[in-house]
């Protein structure tokens, strides 16, 4: 019976299969490196400030933590970046080995390079190294004009295992070479035109994590600094310290213990920008999080609060002066669950908090900004949420939940017209109705989410998800560029014990609105653009197919191939930036 299954998901996956969200956006492959420690499926009791952990060998530590199973909730492997076509294949558990590199290419011009290496010195180090090159030569049957893209990154990490705790440190260089390819507004005067767009980015991180939870829990500290092709800059530093005394006994109650947590936080961050506007802004916001949790067995209630101080500043050429606010916001955080049983635990919570919205921040979610941004902080005043989750006999693992929040200075992106409306001008790359801005507003969401992952046989594992966002906003009839639903799903299966490995996602999306401009010579006067603007255009929903293969032709060596976007629909991501079609990269993996 088991066979029967086998064979006829692998004959699915050769004919249905999934996707990836396939665009001119910057692939991110899953590497077998971890730049920050990271929770799986068996975590440290979570604390006020979530942080990630990794744990040494239980002989390193005189007083060993407390572990207890927590429901990972289903999570795709894709992500939408700069350069798209993401490398799904699976790596294998058996003889793993954390050293590799490998090399593909395939229409479009595309070309991966991707390797890490690392090795484990004495008195507990371990230092290592990665790099990842992604190029593609862009749409040249769609566009007459440079939509080429290129990215890249550089790392190196060092972990030390001490007698108290493990000590990581990281240091990562990234550069994104891309174009504002997604004219549509007009036909310009000619195809040679400058286009260009550069971001880079250092990141600086430390993290510190003791191995008990007896007060001093964990501490890290984050650095990035960012720039760009038209000189903005943007520097930004965080610290975090977690303060715990987990696994207190009340004797007045049966069988309850008592957590009590403490997180501290303060963030800053400096943006200046040289184009337009010149806006300019300044944030250091400090968060003091305390919360205590009751556990009996596997249910729970967690009380704590939220109180956040905001210190923001904002100036560019329209404001006569520097505009200063500062503020002192609480917020509300409680969760209880109630566990039934293994299969369903029924939960239900309130939240909320600040979160500053950087520059570094805004790109990752959409490239093709003007370097030129207002940046405000979004406040979520209440998030009442409730849901089921559970696992069923280790073979499904599933979380149901809905909420509806009330928020400030909610963000989306606008899409820009023209700063220059002269014909006769040698426009700029920024300039052709070709970006977006960020916009603010107040409103209420109203959410719903879904996960499954679903284990039927050793080897084969699917995971689905469903997420439903509906904003209703206080000036704005609708949001732009978000969809009313994202869904995907997927699956990975190996077979020939474990040398074939393939893996499948698809990734859906509705119809999203957005604002779009229409360009046209002056009638009266033939030296200036008439532009007019609709705030109720639509850029298309899509399914995006993708599969992968990987054989290991022998320990050290493997070979594989990547298809992606394979239903070959050129959907947008944003208005005027198609994606690019169907594409099959194949290369080389050596591991050592």
């Amino acid at each position: 019976m088991n066979k029967r299954i086998q064979h006829i998901f692998f004959i699915g996956l050769l004919f249905s299969s999934t996707a990836v969200f396939s665009q001119i956006k910057e692939e991110k492959l899953i590497l077998d490196r971890k730049r920050e420690p990271e929770v799986k499926k068996i975590e440290k009791k979570k604390t006020s400030i979530e942080a990630e952990k990794n744990y040494p060998p239980e002989e390193k530590s005189a007083n060993p933590p407390t572990y207890d199973i927590t429901n990972v909730p289903a999570s795709s492997d894709f992500k939408t970046s700069l350069i798209q076509g993401e490398d799904i294949s699976p790596k294998f558990d058996a003889e793993y080995q954390n050293n590799y590199f490998q090399l593909g290419m395939g229409n479009y011009g595309k070309i991966l390079a991707d390797g890490n290496i690392s090795t484990k010195l004495e008195n507990g180090l371990e230092v290592g190294g990665d790099v990842h090159f992604l190029s593609t030569t862009g749409l040249r049957k769609v566009y007459d004009w440079n939509s080429k893209q290129n990215s890249g990154n550089v790392g190196v990490y060092l972990n030390s295992y001490g007698e108290k705790g493990k000590l990581s440190v990281n240091a990562d260089y990234g550069l994104k070479d891309y174009h504002y390819y997604g004219i549509y507004a007009f036909t310009p005067s000619s195809n040679n035109i400058d286009l260009k767009q550069k971001t880079n980015r250092i990141k600086i991180n430390g993290y510190y994590d003791f191995y008990s939870n007896d007060i001093l829990n964990d501490v890290r500290l984050k650095s990035s600094f960012l720039s760009d092709h038209f000189n903005a800059k943007e520097n930004q530093a965080e610290v975090m310290l977690n303060l715990s005394k987990h696994g207190v006994e009340l004797p007045a109650f049966d069988d309850v213990n008592f957590n009590a947590d403490l997180g501290v936080n303060v963030e800053t961050v400096k943006t200046d920008f040289e184009l337009l506007n010149k806006n300019s802004s300044q944030f250091l916001n400090a968060t003091l999080v305390p919360k205590m949790t009751f556990f009996k067995g596997k249910s729970y209630l967690m009380i704590g609060s939220d109180f956040s101080f905001l210190n923001a500043k904002n100036s560019n050429l329209i404001l006569a002066e520097q505009v200063k606010n500062s503020k002192t916001y609480w917020f509300p955080k409680a969760e209880l669950q109630f566990a039934a049983a293994d299969e369903f635990k029924f939960y239900a919570g309130i939240t909320g908090g600040l979160k500053l919205n950087t520059y570094a921040n805004l790109l990752e979610q959409n490239p093709y900004l003007v370097s030129d941004q207002e940046l405000r902080a979004t406040e979520t005043k209440y998030k009442f949420y409730f849901g089921l989750r559970g696992d069923i006999d280790q073979n499904i693992k599933y979380d149901f939940s809905a909420g509806f929040g009330k928020m400030n200075d909610i963000l989306f992106f606008k899409a820009n017209g023209l700063f220059n409306d002269v014909v006769d001008y040698n426009r700029l790359a920024y300039d052709y109705a070709n970006t977006f801005s960020s916009v603010y507003d107040n409103g209420t969401v109203s959410e719903a989410k879904a996960s499954v992952q679903y284990f039927p046989l050793a080897n084969l594992a699917l995971d689905a998800e469903l997420n439903f966002e509906k904003y209703n906003l206080d000036n704005n009839e609708n949001i732009f560029n978000k969809p009313l639903v994202r869904a995907s799903i997927g699956g990975k299966y190996t077979m020939l014990d474990k040398k074939l490995s393939l893996g499948a996602k698809a990734i859906f999306a509705t119809d999203q609105t957005t604002n779009s401009f229409e360009v046209n010579n002056d009638g009266i006067n033939p030296n200036i653009f008439i532009s007019s603007e609709n705030r109720n255009d639509k850029v298309g929903g899509f399914a995006d197919l993708n599969l992968s293969v990987e054989y290991k032709v022998h320990k050290n060596f493997s070979i594989f191939a990547l298809g992606n976007n394979l239903l070959n629909t050129k959907y947008q991501t944003y208005k005027g930036y198609k994606v690019l079609g169907a594409q099959i990269l194949g290369g080389v993996k050596i591991s050592f």
